[in-house]
């Protein structure tokens, strides 16, 4: 007669208010293969506790427990869960069945657990639940069932991986006098088939149905009928066929995606609230990514637009130097000079002035530059109509007018800008080009012409000196080597440094680093909003595992892995957190849609694939992180108080 169960010496005690509770005491005990014992007492003698030694959910404080040969006080969590896994079915009083599956995946999960096909351990969970008789019934959740149909598909769940030993606490307890009497008639037929069943109740009409009756009271065995195995067949060996590791961590990984999405779906409303922290933190992560490059963007074309390789050079030793406009700084021979170095690409002298334009009895207020004919390829501006001067040291009277200036003098009388004379204070000029109006850097419907630098020198100013030198560098020149090599020529030509450079290279620099920092403050600041969010995906997860004591209780129960319970977990937490950072992604987009329609004259949120994937990874990681905790918390519960906490 081969051992199935043996207790040796077995002590289980517990702490409760600072007091010691003694629930079993040096129990020795000794079950055959293929009998039925009852196990009968009072509440409080012990026999429960007894029962979750024997099935692996409780640990004894002294003394060895051997199921089928191996010490199972000595094993591991993980080593006591496969134990329960390939030898032990649960039968419980309550039935614990998860309600949001159905009574076929109720049957499956400890199959699940074990590795086993999908498609054959289908099969084996409708053939159990015909055998049980409730074919058609299959796809009906526990709450469209009976309550002694409910007992049958537990009963089903406890054999789809053999049962071997099949554990029953009051399994009678909740049903009504002929379900009970058909539950009893199954174990029956269940253990003429070789099945070692042992049952835990309080009822001797019950216990009467066992070959073998034991009786406890206060932790210690007061009576036992003896042992006697009656079976009339021998069970076969459990026929395991394993898939492979892959294949059974997708298997696991999909149950466990499934109860994550049942569970979110059962508390909507909290799982809504959850993700809020969520979306705003990664919406306010992309938008701030986005305006700021959008910014950023902007400021660079302004740059760009007056030339970042353009050089400018003033008269005077510096910002408060009054004498800047009166000496003899800067001068056409200055220009020629630069122009002839090998580092320039183009030059253009540069005079200021202003004056009325008046054309057929209209007139307003324009400011004049003169410049050098190269001014519109130095500063990027387009001429739109016509050309350039023809010349520019021999003080010809030619004008090139902006879009402003044509709009005010030309539009409404219908006449072409083209070839028509204009009076630039008491000097007539022919209108030879027309250029683009920047209103970037200048005020709006200001209007702004050109004539060539001798001209308003020698006709309209009458100094000989320039009021500035704009230089273009060529495109394949270091920027800072340049300057300073302009500075130094400039220096011999003078003999004193009495000039100063501006240089937009600088300014560009020096907009890209504010811009920068701007955009990693308010960064910072969503970043905080995103881990305020973070924390409540946390502690949402840790009510989450509170709620689900009981399920992580019969899972445990049933041969679930620490890994299992935690990878339950995790999943929930990073789906929460996947869902919420793909919807903050899209308010993102949509906010950045909204901006750019309302104010577009400014500047528009430029989106980038990888903030987006930056983003979605972030929200995956604090998922991870913050779903741990109450993940851990979850996987090292205690399976007996677990299963106590419905």
């Amino acid at each position: 007669m081969r051992k199935i169960i043996e207790l040796k010496g077995i002590s289980r005690t517990y702490t409760n208010g600072g007091q010691t509770l003694t629930v079993l005491k040096e129990v020795s005990l000794t079950i055959a293969a293929g009998e039925m014992v009852a196990i009968i007492g009072a509440s409080g003698s012990g026999k429960s506790t007894l029962m979750n030694i024997m099935g692996c959910l409780d640990v004894p404080d002294r003394g060895d427990y051997y199921i089928s040969g191996q010490n199972a006080a000595l094993l591991a969590p993980d080593e006591l869960a496969r134990v329960r896994r390939e030898h032990i079915g649960f039968i419980f009083q309550r039935y614990h069945l998860m309600p949001d599956m159905s009574a076929l995946a109720n049957v499956e999960i400890p199959a699940i657990y074990a590795n086993s096909g999908r498609d054959a351990r289908r099969l084996r969970a409708a053939a159990l639940l015909g055998r049980l008789g409730l074919e058609g019934r299959e796809h009906h959740k526990p709450g469209e069932l009976s309550g002694g149909q409910q007992q049958r598909v537990s009963i089903a769940r406890s054999l789809i991986n053999g049962g071997e030993i099949i554990l029953a606490d009051e399994p009678t307890g909740a049903l009504d006098s002929q379900s009970g009497q058909e539950v009893l008639a199954i174990l029956s037929e269940l253990n003429q088939r070789g099945h070692t069943v042992v049952m835990v109740t309080h009822d001797m009409k019950v216990a009467q149905h066992a070959q073998r009756i034991i009786e406890l009271r206060d932790g210690e065995i007061l009576s036992d009928s003896g042992s006697r195995v009656t079976a009339t067949e021998t069970l076969p060996p459990p026929n395991r066929v394993r898939q492979s590791r892959w294949q059974s961590l997708l298997d696991r990984t999909r149950e466990s995606l499934q109860m994550a999405l049942k569970a979110m779906n059962a508390h909507r409303l909290r799982t809504t609230l959850t993700m809020t922290g969520i979306i705003f933190g990664i919406a306010a992560v992309v938008t701030v990514v986005a305006l700021g490059e959008g910014a950023k963007q902007r400021t660079l074309e302004d740059i760009k637009e007056l030339g970042t390789n353009v050089v400018s050079i003033y008269p005077g030793r510096g910002y408060f130097d009054d004498s800047g406009e009166n000496i003899r700084t800067l001068v056409p021979s200055d220009a020629e000079a630069l122009a002839k170095q090998s580092f320039v690409d183009s030059v253009s002298p540069e005079v200021d002035a202003s004056d009325s334009i008046r054309f057929l009895g209209k007139s307003a207020t324009a400011t004049i530059n003169g410049v050098g004919r190269d001014h519109f390829h130095v500063n990027g501006i387009k001429i739109l109509q016509g050309a350039t001067f023809r010349e520019d040291r021999t003080a010809l009277q030619e004008v090139i007018i902006d879009e402003n200036a044509r709009k005010a003098l030309f539009d409404e009388a219908g006449l072409p800008a083209l070839g028509q004379i204009v009076f630039l204070g008491s000097i007539p000029a022919r209108v030879v080009g027309v250029a683009e109006s920047n209103n970037r850097m200048y005020a709006p419907n200001r209007i702004k012409v050109w004539m060539p630098y001798s001209t308003v020198m020698y006709r309209m100013v009458g100094k000989p000196i320039l009021t500035g030198i704009s230089v273009r560098l060529k495109d394949n020149v270091a920027n800072e080597a340049a300057v300073s090599a302009i500075a130094q020529l400039l220096t011999q030509r003078h003999g004193v440094k009495d000039f100063q450079i501006f240089n937009y290279e600088q300014i560009r620099k020096s907009i890209e680093r504010t811009s920068m920092t701007f955009s990693i403050l308010i960064l910072i600041v969503a970043c905080i909003s995103l881990m305020i969010g973070s924390i409540g995906v946390m502690n949402i997860m840790l009510v989450s595992v509170t709620e689900r004591t009981h399920e992580i209780g019969v899972r445990m129960a049933v041969g679930a892995r620490r890994s299992d319970i935690m990878q339950q977990f995790m999943i929930e937490a990073v789906l929460v957190c996947l869902i919420g950072g793909a919807v903050g992604i899209a308010l993102s987009y949509a906010a950045g849609m909204l901006f750019t329609a309302l104010a577009s004259n400014m500047f528009t949120a430029i989106y980038s694939w990888q903030a987006a994937a930056v983003a979605f990874f972030c929200s995956t990681f604090i998922g991870m992180i913050f779903g741990y905790l109450p993940a851990r918390k979850a996987a090292r519960m205690d399976p007996v108080v677990s299963l106590a906490s419905e």
